[in-house]
């Protein structure tokens, strides 16, 4: 049974960067053919996806936050990473991170993606 788990800071500063790592458990990153993503969801608000690193190694991200966003990943220790810079408070949210198969991520509907980690809520705040 594969599982994400979500790690990092609860609380950023505005300006600062926010930094996640998703660990995977029960199976591979480089070879469960899923897009490892990352998702948020602000207060009152809908999901928005971020982007994603893939089983290869590419990475796609939104546009609307591609300059301020970095996805990695180190296979030696299963995990794919988040660092969204300049962070400010519109940066609130909880911060999901996910497994999409293909045909999930074509469908373009977040909520079909496969696999979920519980989520970790993070506060940009001074």
């Amino acid at each position: 049974q594969v599982q994400l788990q979500e790690s990092g800071p609860g609380l950023v500063k505005p300006s600062q960067t926010l930094s996640l790592t998703c660990t995977v458990s029960g199976g591979s990153i480089t070879t469960i053919y899923y897009y490892w993503s990352w998702i948020r969801q602000p207060p009152g608000k809908g999901l928005e996806w971020i982007g994603y690193i893939s089983y290869s190694g590419m990475t796609v991200n939104n546009p609307s936050l591609k300059s301020r966003t970095s996805i990695s990943r180190d296979t030696s220790k299963n995990q794919f990473t988040l660092k969204l810079n300049s962070v400010t408070p519109e940066d609130t949210a909880v911060y999901y991170c996910a497994g999409a198969s293909p045909h999930s991520y074509r469908s373009g509907n977040y909520h079909t993606y496969d696999l979920w980690g519980q989520g970790t809520q993070v506060t940009v705040s001074s």
